[in-house]
């Protein structure tokens, strides 16, 4: 606990010393900025900075930007100078209720927070020269959610840009009710350090430590824009959403599920990164693609700029690794293109694999089943939060593995043939499996790597899932569908899957002596798709 205590107050200082290493916004020719409090919802006091072109005749289009999670109103100084300064924007920026010292406790973006975003809208169309019918709204992470529940309910939000955000809360830290753990723990702790908790947090965290995260589950539907999508359509808010591939806090399926069910103005930037990190030094004001694709979004559906926005392929993805180029597609769908489809097989050894190996084969094989001991982690993780992502994004160093030193008495390991001319992964890679536990409550951890020819491997994706209230000695089918991810896999490289039952990013249930036999079944037949992309080469 202590240690995680330190790395949530590095990560703060950290993010905050970028953000005050900025010049202040003040100096800026051209831009005015004041410091305002702002009356909230029920009356409370929110810190904003006020940042107004200078000289510019009104009315002018507003944004409203609420801050991420366990930050001030400096976080977004830098962003606000350009849209400002360059665009004409007139732009609020508040520290979000019970962080430093705002007013009010840390309500984990429920209906208080939507209230605050309102009154800080009608406070700005009172106090500034904004436009009612040209209103945007923008944030990263917390702000980007809170972003999105204000637009559901309040259908002046024209335009919304989410960046590393969230649609499905529980999804997100309860992924196949398995528990986030590192996740949790940095937003529970840089909460303590940084603000107020609510009663409704202080509730969940009571209840979280004793093992019990239903409370947390309860409030989740009313905090996750999924459950409100219908509000956003009708009200036909542009939403744009930027986020990672390896985001470690708010994972991006949930949120290609989420930008599917929109039928308004949409786009949807995904790239290589950890939680906030594709986005953070633009909100300090340097050059960064996601801020000036938000800014032409912005430009388009508030200013009316023909700039292209709206004749553009709405998806756009970068390669999580070798730094490739963006490529464009009209939804999501479209990314994927085809898949490479394997059977899984009987792990065995052979005269040149001393260690059990099954194989990803053409065609299903059946009636085999393979048991392993559960409670030990073995040499493949996921990684750690923010940092695993950030290596992939700054240093193109993905999560690695050596797949040999996997202790097969602790997990299963499928490799398949050699792609003599390598493939793009894009997509959400599947896997079905019978799995029969020895205990109720059983983890399983399901990794796809990309593996060279001297056992190398890079992680490309992951996906945690939790057996609960299994009969013991019973067999379950559990089908999964992974994290979305596009990776591209070098000429000579093969796929690896390995299913093992502790990761140091989850909270593990199942403990040391029991066992998690996998299998394949006439009925259920133990199989992994990976679906595959179009040729870069074209794309990019």
């Amino acid at each position: 606990m202590r240690r995680l205590r330190t790395l949530c107050t590095a990560v703060l200082a950290s993010l905050l010393m970028v953000t005050l290493a900025v010049p202040p916004a003040h100096a800026e020719t051209g831009v005015r900025v004041t410091h305002e409090t702002i009356p909230g919802h029920g009356g409370i006091d929110l810190p904003a900075k006020v940042i107004t072109p200078a000289g510019d005749d009104g009315p002018r289009p507003l944004l409203v930007m609420p801050t991420a999670w366990a930050t001030n109103n400096l976080l977004y100084v830098g962003a606000a100078k350009r849209l400002a300064y360059e665009s004409g924007y007139q732009v609020v920026t508040y520290t979000s209720r019970g962080f430093w010292n705002s007013g009010g406790a840390i309500e984990v973006a429920g209906p208080e927070d939507v209230g605050d975003a309102r009154a800080v809208i009608d406070w700005a169309l009172e106090n500034t020269d904004a436009d009612p019918d040209r209103i945007g709204m923008a944030g990263i992470s917390y702000g980007a959610g809170i972003s999105l529940l204000t637009a559901a309910e309040d259908d002046r939000v024209k335009a919304v840009g989410a960046m590393s955000g969230w649609a499905d809360l529980a999804e997100s830290i309860y992924s196949h009710e398995t528990i986030s753990y590192q996740a949790v723990e940095l937003l529970l702790n840089s909460a303590h350090l940084t603000g107020t908790p609510g009663e409704k947090l202080l509730e969940m965290e009571r209840e979280y430590r004793e093992g019990n995260v239903q409370p947390a589950l309860d409030l989740a539907p009313e905090r996750s824009v999924s459950t409100k999508v219908d509000a956003i359509n009708a009200n036909g808010t542009a939403v744009m959403i930027g986020h990672a591939w390896n985001d470690g806090i708010f994972p991006p399926g949930q949120l290609t599920d989420f930008y599917g069910e929109l039928t308004g103005p949409k786009r949807m930037m995904l790239s290589a990164g950890d939680h906030a990190t594709p986005e953070a030094f633009g909100a300090v004001g340097l050059p960064n693609e996601t801020w000036s694709e938000l800014t032409r979004w912005f430009d388009h559906h508030l200013k009316g700029a023909d700039n292209g926005v709206d004749a553009e392929d709405p998806v756009r993805v970068k390669p999580n690794n070798g730094r490739g180029g963006w490529a464009s597609f009209p939804d999501w769908g479209a990314v994927s293109d085809g898949s490479l489809d394997y059977g899984l097989s009987e792990p065995v050894r052979t005269w040149d694999n001393w260690q059990y190996t099954g194989g990803l084969a053409e065609d299903p094989e059946t009636g085999w089943s393979y048991g392993v001991g559960a409670g030990r982690g073995t040499v493949a993780e996921s990684g750690t939060l923010l940092l695993s992502g950030a290596l992939q994004q700054f240093a193109d160093i993905p999560t690695g593995v050596s797949l040999p030193l996997v202790n097969r008495s602790y997990a299963g390991v499928w490799t398949g043939p050699r792609l003599t001319e390598g493939a793009r992964v894009s997509g959400s890679p599947e896997v079905d499996v019978v799995v029969t536990p020895t205990a109720a409550d059983q983890s399983l951890y399901f990794y796809l790597y990309a593996v060279d020819r001297y056992g190398t491997g890079s992680l490309i994706t992951h996906e945690p899932y939790t057996l609960r209230d299994a009969e013991p000695g019973e067999p379950v089918q559990v089908g999964l569908r992974m994290e979305p991810v596009v990776w591209d896999v070098s000429a000579g490289q093969r796929l690896a899957l390995v299913v093992d039952t502790e990761d140091s990013r989850y909270t593990d249930s199942g403990a040391r002596g029991e066992r998690v036999e996998f299998g394949s079944t006439e009925e259920a037949p133990a199989a992994l798709s990976v679906p595959t992309g179009p040729d870069p080469d074209g794309r990019v």
